[in-house]
């Protein structure tokens, strides 16, 4: 099936993260509309670029377009990773198929407090946390180490080796830090230090666990082991060269049934389709804790949802037909007529 297909995506732009030196993630995206763009002409559907930058009459630039389905690249504009739903719920509204979760898919685990939340009431282990700033670090409740993190970021912004905190000092230290560039306030989590793992499941009403990998740290003594910024993006820093991703990682098949029931069942209950990764750490029980759910995480080559479906046996061009296939499957309102 030949379909006329609008890659959308942010267009990178100087924003907060530049002052941080965090711009390699928002280039990033460039990376991933490459690889997409030459899977999808390998695949023979006719492609079309379609960059949005704050300003651009989003609605419009999509019914435009004359897409049969979008896919969904967007990352939200950079410095304001609230404005990520915007695609789908337009796309909605437009009754235009596109790839990857919903909009309230996103806006849920973007809010990491929430989702944290949502995990706790169906029982699901997540290491406890709550919600500070500069104004009620009195409130804090939690046995330390603890990490500090943006509440509503992704791409690991904000997390680097002083993320890990021991006293009130560090706690204070990072919480204003947190506050100050990311938002007004942090998430502060008991830390839990176990072997780190992510898996995608692919999927609407059936679900397709991928092999998981695992995060291996080869770190200096005293550095905490976490998938900190500088892991990601600095290439040649200490992180970057002493973080391995290992796919399929080296459980034994009970592990790796309890990581696939977890996140199967984290998967449907944020509601989930199409794709997406949940991120996790075995506490000192070797029990699973999910930290973090990723709808429509990063699909570039070599990163690790793409390293697990080539795990099960796709190759990198399949891997995106099954998730375009998904995504038809999903708005049944698409006529044969409109595929080319």
């Amino acid at each position: 099936m030949c379909a006329r297909i609008a890659i959308v995506y942010n267009k990178p732009e100087v924003s907060r993260y530049s002052s941080r030196g965090e711009d390699t993630a928002v280039l990033g995206v460039l990376e991933s509309v490459e690889a997409v763009n030459k899977a999808l002409v390998e695949l023979k559907h006719d492609v079309v670029l379609l960059p949005l930058s704050p300003g651009d009459d989003i609605k419009n630039s999509l019914a435009s377009v004359g897409a049969d389905l979008l896919f969904n690249l967007f990352e939200g504009f950079c410095g304001f990773p609230e404005t990520e739903v915007l695609v789908p719920d337009f796309a909605e509204e437009l009754r235009i198929p596109y790839t990857g979760c919903p909009s309230s898919v996103l806006r849920l685990a973007l809010n990491k407090a929430k989702a944290k939340a949502l995990l706790k009431s169906a029982g699901i282990r997540t290491p406890s946390g709550q919600v500070l700033k500069p104004e009620n670090l009195g409130d804090f409740n939690l046995t330390y180490p603890c990490i500090v993190k943006p509440c509503s970021e992704d791409a690991s912004h904000g997390i680097s080796d002083l993320s890990v905190v021991e006293d009130l000092a560090g706690l204070t230290r990072q919480v204003n830090m947190i506050s100050n560039a990311y938002g007004g306030q942090a998430l502060v989590e008991e830390f839990v230090g176990g072997r780190e793992f992510n898996a995608t499941v692919m999927g609407n009403t059936e679900y397709t666990a991928l092999p998981p990998s695992e995060i291996v740290y080869t770190l200096p003594e005293g550095m905490p082991k976490l998938l900190t910024f500088a892991a990601k993006w600095e290439i040649g820093s200490v992180y970057y060269l002493n973080t391995q991703l290992t796919c399929p990682a080296k459980i034994s098949p009970a592990e790796k049934r309890a990581i696939t029931m977890t996140i199967v069942k984290v998967y449907q209950l944020f509601g989930c389709k199409g794709y997406a990764r949940v991120d996790m750490r075995l506490d000192k029980e070797g029990k699973v804790n999910v930290i973090e759910v990723n709808p429509n995480p990063d699909i570039s080559p070599g990163t690790g949802a793409a390293r697990q479906a080539d795990a099960a046996g796709m190759t990198y061009a399949r891997f995106m037909d099954k998730i375009i296939n998904l995504a038809f499957e999903r708005f049944p309102w698409v006529q044969p007529a409109s595929v080319r």
